[in-house]
């Protein structure tokens, strides 16, 4: 069973998940500096650079934000070209378009935008000019597959594309149409206020975090949500009730102990966000961040078990993958990750600890890659990053 912990500021919220009481998974938003990943903005083109194959667009953020080639819809002409056009061909300054973030702004780098929309409901994505209908990869049973995909293709209309989510596994048809439906209206009103406002603008944003994680990863028959905030709760509910969602085990947290020490939450914070992470069986890890990337170092520490020393260091990079693959999702880290893993001789030890550590990124929510070992004995990985860093409140000034 999973728990939704949600802990309610005044000028903020937290939450946690927790699977059998373990965090697996952390974010925080600020009420005066919400995020941006998945908005949507009326947006200036700024200028146009060739030489990179992109442009800087105005949308009304510190720093204007860049659109890539590739990430420009072809829609505006005239036929689809036989090759790539140039990022000339398409854009020009002065130009106004929507576009929406798909990776926020990080550091002294703007927010990535695209002109590929995409709209996530409960039971599928909705994208407004794609022209294609796909089901998710985590549903195994190929007739469930050709079901779902045929559902897909007969509710899409025109130019429509259709992503089925995994939780749409075994759903009924009206449920996802009606899904469909509501967000077909949401691409319209957005469609209908760009027309209507002069760049740049929002034009929409994302559900708020609470109702971002009931959408993405609450199943109402086996999990439960609790909230220490009366309002929050009432709007948690309200939302499931719009999803159809009627007997969804929602609680209101109302002691004097706050939440996140009841039920275990704020020690468990304070262990994985450390630069020093101990492991059960002895050993530890170390994470440090630079511009570039995550480097991730393996130790045994105090870890003395097995009968030679190449059982020593193997169990411990075992228990270390499992571990890293956890608290890659609980901090998201993302971009390019190495991970110095204690030397093992046999290969055979190091196909098993990335067989472990690529089975417990598969858990998570966030694509990430396995890329392999280098000549040196470094595991090689990427993980996608789309938000900036939220860290609990606490960690900010350290």
């Amino acid at each position: 069973m999973k728990q939704m912990i949600v802990h309610c500021k005044q000028n903020s919220t937290q939450m946690a998940l927790l699977e059998n009481g373990r965090l697996v998974e952390y974010a925080a938003e600020r009420a005066r500096n919400q995020g941006t990943l998945g908005a949507f903005f009326k947006a200036r083109v700024v200028n146009v650079v060739p030489g990179m194959q992109a442009a800087f667009v105005d949308i009304g953020q510190k720093k204007n934000a860049f659109l890539y080639v590739d990430d420009v819809l072809h829609a505006h002409l005239d036929k689809q070209p036989s090759v790539k056009p140039a990022i000339t061909e398409l854009l020009k300054p002065g130009q106004e378009l929507i576009v929406q973030v798909f990776k926020e702004a990080v550091g002294s780098k703007g927010a990535r935008v695209t002109t590929h929309y995409s709209l996530p409901g409960r039971w599928i994505v909705y994208m407004p000019a794609a022209d294609y209908v796909a089901v998710s990869k985590k549903i195994e049973r190929e007739a469930e597959r050709s079901r779902l995909k045929g559902i897909g293709e007969e509710i899409r209309q025109g130019e429509e594309g259709v992503i089925i989510r995994t939780v749409s596994e075994d759903e009924s048809r009206e449920a996802l149409e009606r899904d469909l439906e509501q967000l077909r209206k949401q691409w319209h009103a957005i469609v209908k206020k760009a027309g209507q406002q002069t760049a740049p603008c929002l034009l929409h944003r994302d559900l708020s975090i609470v109702q971002r994680f009931i959408r993405d990863t609450f199943t109402p028959e086996q999990d439960e949500l609790i909230i220490d905030h009366e309002g929050q709760a009432q709007d948690a509910l309200s939302y499931l009730q719009d999803m159809g969602i009627t007997d969804a085990r929602v609680r209101l947290y109302d002691r004097e102990e706050p939440i996140f020490q009841k039920f275990g939450v704020q020690e468990q914070l304070d262990r994985d966000f450390a630069r020093k992470i101990w492991l059960k069986g002895g050993g530890y890890i170390v994470i440090d961040h630079t511009e570039a990337l995550t480097v991730i170092d393996v130790n045994t520490g105090k870890y003395t078990g097995g009968s030679n020393l190449e059982e020593t260091v193997t169990r411990t990079n075992l228990e270390a993958a499992a571990e890293i693959a956890r608290l890659m999702s609980v901090r998201d880290i993302g971009g390019i990750i190495i991970v110095d893993f204690i030397d093992m001789e046999r290969e055979e030890h190091r196909r098993e600890v990335s067989a472990i550590l690529e089975e417990g990124l598969k858990q998570g929510r966030t694509k990430s890659f396995v890329v392999g070992w280098t000549k040196l004995g470094l595991l090689e990985m990427t993980r996608k990053k789309v938000r900036a860093e939220s860290l609990p409140e606490e960690w900010n000034s350290r």
